[in-house]
């Protein structure tokens, strides 16, 4: 399931950018949410990850 950790962000940024394109707004305009996206996900996977060792 770690392997797949990868594709979140991916995910995220993809429905991100659709957003962004189905409200005629430039890439320029949303970079500050694919900055949230890739920082709550830098989150969610070192959670994951510290996880991992602590019960490991």
């Amino acid at each position: 399931m770690i392997q797949l950790f990868f594709l979140i962000p991916i995910l995220m940024s993809a429905i991100w950018y659709w957003y962004l394109n189905s409200k005629n707004y430039t890439i320029k305009q949303g970079i500050k949410g694919f900055g949230y996206i890739f920082a709550f996900n830098a989150t969610i996977i070192a959670f994951f990850v510290l996880m991992l060792f602590i019960t490991h």
